[in-house]
Parts: structure tokens; C-alpha cells; sequence
């Protein structure tokens, strides 16, 4: 039986979670047959009972005309209704949130899951796309995909996304708190919806097939480093802006996220360890063209 992970842990809720111990496989976690049941919530872990606290009391900015009925239907179009790894930005960047008469985007949500490793390290739950896909075949996305009428909310389709894609029981995930809206490539309002996975053992991958090719994990901190990042400069209606690449390696694969998901990862990073990352992010301020259609896409 692998042993659970007690945090030494003295001082204020910030210590508690400021650092991490070296990442470990989740992988090799749930693969471990001596694994034992489900625990109850946040049992045996009190890094994650303290950022469950913390992330509670996060309030995203508010983005005018972000209620549900302000967000009208557009022909705006993300490949098959997915959300994946393409450029994306933080929306109170752009001049969409002070301009909600002229842009009103479709909704999506994006789920990221986090757990406890073995070494007491937050980590985040990934997907690979499946190879056999026309469109972003694989890239690295979080789960998650556009809104349905049905949902009740961005946790439901976060959630239910998340479900459909890698099996992942909503039961077992206690959402916490959203993050402000991000942008994608396709100009898709994008939700960031954080979790908390208190029972790692109660998740084991079952991907589609048909959309998801691997499912892995990474350590969150990874996205404040300067380590094993790159980024290329853009240009978008005459003002400039980085792209964000991390290149990571588990169990001999190699993956490569940026883009959305990257960006979406360096905001919950940087609110979950309560600092910004060690390079520069680069946010543009972006114009919106005076056409918005189906063809209109960020370089």
C-alpha cells in the first residue's frame, strides 16, 4: 500500500502550498494495483483542505456582459465543439470586456484537476488528442469543451466534458472556483474551472478513443518556471505578443503544451501558489476587427 503523503507544514495558508517537493507520476500511482479505496474528501491531506480554502475565496473579475443571457448564439466555430491547445488570452486583456455590445462569443469550459502527487506536489490532469482527428490531432488540451443548454452551469460542462472525454467522475471532483474568461485562437470565451480530485485512487483513466489518445499529469509549478519553456513573438492588428511553449516528459513521452491550455495553466498556477511566474507573460491589447465571422481567427 503506498503511503499517504503528510505535509509538514507550519505557518500561514500561503506556506502551506508556496512550494512543491519534485514531481511524481500519477500514472504510476493509479497503475499500482495495491492502491486502496476511496477516502473521504480531502482526508489525509491538509495541503489540499488549505488551497480548497484559499481557491474558495478567489473571485475572478467580473467581465461585463458575461451573464448567460447576454451570450447570444454566433457562427463562431471551435473543431468539433473541443477547446484545445491554440493561442488564448485572458479576455479582460482584450477590448471584448469593455466592448460586450460589439463580441459576444459562444462559451466553453475546461476543467483543471488537480491532485496531490506522492511527494505532496500539485499536480494537473492533460489529454492528448487522438491522432486519427482531422483538426489539432496531437495537441495537449485540458478537458473540456463547449457549453449545453442542458448545463447549469461552467462546472457542469467542465465536468461533464471531462466525464465524456477521460471518464472522470464529477461525483469525485470538488470544483472551488473559476477563473476569469480567456479567448481562444477561434475568439471561443473559454472558462477555466478548477478542481480539486481529494481521492486520487478514485480516478482511473478511460479515454474516448475517438477524441482522446493519452491521458497524463504534470506538475503545476512548472508553469511559473523558466525551465523547459520557450515562446515565439506574434502579431495581432499591429500589437505584439508571446506565445508560451513547455516541453514535458513522463514515462518516456514527450508532450508539448502551450498556447491556450499553457496560458490557462500560468493563471492557475500563478493564483494557486500566489505569484506570478519567473518570465514574461506579454499580454497584448488586442483590437477587435470591425467584421467578426466565421473566418476571423487570431495569427
Amino acid at each position: 500500500m503506498l503511503s499517504l503523503i503528510r505535509a509538514g507544514l507550519s505557518g500561514g495558508l500561503k506556506s502551506m502550498i508556496s512550494s512543491s517537493p519534485p514531481p511524481n507520476s500519477f500514472s504510476k500511482f493509479i497503475m499500482d494495483s495495491s492502491a486502496t479505496g476511496p477516502s473521504s474528501c480531502f482526508a489525509g491531506s491538509q495541503r489540499l483542505r488549505a488551497l480548497a480554502q484559499q481557491l474558495r475565496m478567489y473571485k475572478p473579475p467580473s467581465v461585463p456582459g458575461d451573464d448567460d443571457d447576454d451570450i447570444e448564439e454566433n457562427n463562431l466555430q471551435e473543431a468539433a465543439g473541443k477547446v484545445v491547445s491554440q493561442v488564448g488570452f485572458l479576455e479582460s486583456a482584450t477590448p471584448v470586456a469593455q466592448q460586450p455590445e460589439r463580441f459576444k462569443p459562444k462559451r466553453a469550459a475546461v476543467l483543471v484537476c488537480l491532485f496531490e502527487g506522492d511527494s505532496g506536489e500539485f499536480r494537473v490532469i492533460l489529454t492528448k488528442r487522438s491522432s486519427k482527428l482531422s483538426t489539432h490531432s496531437g495537441e495537449v488540451a485540458l478537458p473540456g469543451g463547449k457549453a449545453e443548454e442542458s448545463d447549469a452551469d461552467d462546472a457542469e460542462t467542465a465536468t461533464r466534458e471531462a466525464e465524456e472525454e477521460i471518464g472522470l467522475d464529477p461525483s469525485s471532483v470538488n470544483v472551488v472556483t473559476t477563473l476569469e474568461p480567456f479567448l481562444s485562437k477561434h475568439l471561443l470565451r473559454v472558462i477555466p474551472v478548477i478542481g480539486i480530485l481529494p481521492d486520487k485512487t478514485a480516478f482511473r483513466p478511460s479515454p474516448n478513443s475517438a477524441e482522446v489518445e493519452a491521458v497524463f499529469d504534470a506538475p503545476l509549478e512548472m508553469f511559473l518556471k523558466d525551465e523547459n519553456r520557450r515562446s515565439e513573438e506574434r502579431e495581432w492588428m499591429g500589437d505584439k505578443y508571446l506565445i508560451h511553449f513547455f516541453d514535458y516528459e513522463m514515462d518516456g513521452r514527450r508532450y508539448l503544451i502551450w498556447g491556450l491550455t499553457a496560458g490557462i495553466l500560468i493563471r492557475a498556477a500563478s493564483v494557486v501558489y500566489q505569484r506570478p511566474p519567473s518570465f514574461l507573460e506579454q499580454t497584448p491589447k488586442f483590437k477587435i476587427p470591425r467584421v467578426v465571422n466565421t473566418d476571423t481567427t487570431m495569427p
